[in-house]
């Protein structure tokens, strides 16, 4: 009796299927505040290092699982990737770093705000170096950004530097990550395996100077120092099974979801002061945002309108 072939998911479902597995990823790293909040007995650093560690073993099973040890071996003979891969690496490093830091500290607002500015500073990356040019809706918005952090560093005589160093950081790593041809799976690996070393020689330091909070601290500290890698990888990975199957307009507004959950969180679950000047400069970078987004989602659709006629044509 032969056997009907499998009917293969219909485009609609495979755009809910990853719209669903986007909106997770950012969610995650919205809550990972939260997640993070449970470790701040451990140094920033320890825990960075913790999280590259495990997240080396993770990454190196998913890919077993998955068979993507040839395009492993095969970015490993490019050098010229490699090299990117490294620059990317300190970058992404440093960036969790000041993230986790910001959490240690009380000021998860500052990290929300951060990723808020990122998809501007994104922009301005692409402009410097890949020829793109801003509408006149995108050059207002990035401006109303620079007016709010203008704002935030008169009122409150203080450079928002967290906020600034994490949009700057990940925009720079997704232009990197962008230019460079590699797996998301594999340039994740090779990043977090370039950490390793210092990672080790850090926790091996740490052990002969009063010890981890690995082998002092108890089972529950033990279990999510565990966890941050799954923390790290499972996002990511969610985020690129996603972007593979929604349009990059939806992508691009879905991306506010991670700093909202962070906002909220900071304000309502662990009650950081909301001072006025914060207020101002979420309110101007929220009203840029949404014209930027507003005149992707126009700019976008004028491209598929052509690109319809031209096909008719």
């Amino acid at each position: 009796m032969q056997q009907t072939p499998a009917a293969r998911p219909s485009p609609h479902s495979e755009a809910a299927l990853g719209a669903a597995a986007a909106g997770l990823g950012y969610l995650l790293w919205g809550v990972s505040v939260i997640f993070y909040k449970q470790l701040v007995e451990v140094p920033p650093f320890e825990v960075l290092a913790h999280r590259s560690v495990w997240s080396v073993v993770l990454v190196l099973a998913v890919i077993l699982l998955l068979r993507r040890g040839p395009e492993l071996l095969t970015l490993f003979r490019d050098r010229r990737t490699m090299l990117t891969l490294v620059g990317t690496a300190l970058l992404i490093g440093s960036n969790w770093f000041v993230f986790i830091y910001s959490i240690n500290e009380q000021r998860i607002l500052e990290t929300s705000l951060g990723y808020y500015i990122n998809p501007l500073m994104s922009v301005l990356l692409g402009v410097a170096f890949l020829g793109e040019r801003l509408s006149r809706p995108q050059i207002f918005a990035v401006a109303l950004a620079f007016v709010g952090v203008l704002y935030f560093t008169v009122a409150l005589g203080t450079l928002p530097w967290i906020s600034l160093y994490l949009a700057i950081t990940f925009a720079a790593y997704g232009y990197l990550r962008k230019v460079t041809k590699t797996g998301p799976l594999e340039g994740l690996f090779v990043e977090v395996a370039v950490l390793l070393p210092l990672a080790l020689a850090y926790l091996w330091w740490l052990s002969g100077h009063g010890g981890t909070s690995l082998a002092n601290q108890g089972w529950h500290i033990w279990m999510f120092l565990v966890l941050t890698g799954p923390m790290t990888a499972v996002p990511l990975l969610l985020f690129t099974f996603g972007a593979q199957r929604i349009r990059l307009a939806t992508l691009g507004l879905m991306q506010y979801l991670a700093p909202t959950t962070q906002f909220f969180v900071a304000v309502f679950l662990y009650g950081e002061p909301l001072m006025p000047a914060q207020i101002v400069t979420f309110g101007l970078i929220w009203i840029g945002l949404g014209i930027f987004s507003a005149d992707t989602w126009r700019r976008e659709r004028e491209l598929r309108r052509l690109a319809a006629l031209a096909n008719r044509g």
